[in-house]
């Protein structure tokens, strides 16, 4: 006879439940998003159609408690500029074209 090896299966949950965020402060959270989210949109609203003949498809970092908005061909390159600036500040990101989007769907 051989002999088996029993495996004893681990439990599914949460590996650190006291960690868990309460939904108040999810929600909390995704409020302050969302503001920031749409102080930024209403900025690059307002320069796009300046930069979209000049800068087509450049990323635009804005940082959106100033207005203000740093441009670049590369991404990484935009946010440096920006952090430069504001190094723990909350930075939105938009690609200078119709819509704003950024990546592929």
């Amino acid at each position: 006879m051989s002999n088996t090896k029993s495996v004893r299966r681990r439990q599914q949950g949460r590996i650190f439940p006291e960690f868990t965020i309460p939904p108040e402060e999810l929600a909390k959270r995704e409020v302050e998003r969302n503001a920031r989210g749409e102080k930024a949109r209403v900025v690059f609203n307002r320069v796009r159609p300046e930069l979209i003949n000049d800068h087509y498809n450049w990323f635009m970092v804005i940082e959106p408690n100033s207005a203000d908005y740093f441009i670049d061909v590369d991404d990484s390159i935009a946010e440096k500029k920006a952090r430069e600036k504001y190094p723990t500040g909350w930075l939105v990101t938009f690609r200078i074209n119709e819509t704003g989007a950024c990546g592929r769907i």
